[in-house]
């Protein structure tokens, strides 16, 4: 029966974080890009509801279903601009679709071989929190620009956003004798998401953040 809580908790919490995009969108409340990275936070905290249904590694091939289903559908709304709060206009990035593929295989990853949820955990919501805060507060406030089409402001958003949300995963999972660790997860976070092309972040930051992390779990 967990199971089918959880499915039906995962469909309702991402449609109604979609849902309310677009509604702040057609009131223009958010403009284009905060509606997008308005999505892009609310749906990294998808994984919580993995850490709460979860009760077995047996069920890793249902905790698999929604971001499997949602791939399939992300990619039918970039091709047919289905979903306009979620997409950018233009053609040739493919950041919605590459954002499922990330909690994929990092549910994979942490559930099967580390099993370590709190790896997991790491790379999504310093992608959802980190990019998501650094590309609307760069837009908005940024203007002295270092590059890659990123802004000094937006970069020190990323860097602050991963280091408080690495400091409190590390705090809850490893202790705060271990906290040291979140510099070194934000700054390199801050590195890859600079030097990544728009949309492709959505791979690279969330696996390299968590990479990241299990590296230092080994060495501690």
């Amino acid at each position: 029966m967990h199971i089918l809580y959880y499915l039906l908790s995962s469909y309702a919490f991402i449609g109604i974080i979609i849902g309310i995009s677009t509604i702040l969108q057609k009131k223009n409340i958010l403009g284009d890009e905060a509606s997008r990275k308005f999505i892009h936070i609310g749906v990294s905290n998808w994984y919580f509801l993995v850490l709460i249904f979860m009760q077995d590694k047996n069920d890793i091939w249902w905790t698999l279903i929604p971001p499997i289903s949602f791939v399939a559908l992300n990619y039918l709304s970039y091709k047919m601009n289905l979903i306009k709060s979620m997409e950018r206009s233009g053609k040739g990035n493919l950041g919605t679709v590459y954002f499922p593929i990330s909690l994929l295989i990092l549910v994979i990853f942490s559930i099967v071989f580390v099993e370590n949820t709190m790896i997991g955990l790491m790379g999504i919501l310093i992608m959802g929190y980190g990019d998501g805060l650094a590309a609307v507060i760069g837009k908005k406030y940024g203007k002295k620009e270092i590059g890659n089409g990123k802004s000094l402001i937006g970069s020190i958003t990323m860097f602050v956003s991963s280091l408080v949300v690495a400091a409190i995963i590390i705090n809850f999972s490893e202790g705060l004798n271990h906290i040291y660790m979140a510099l070194v997860i934000a700054f390199i976070s801050t590195i890859i998401e600079y030097i990544t092309p728009k949309g492709l972040d959505n791979l690279t930051l969330p696996l390299g953040a968590s990479l990241i992390y299990y590296l230092l779990i080994l060495v501690i």
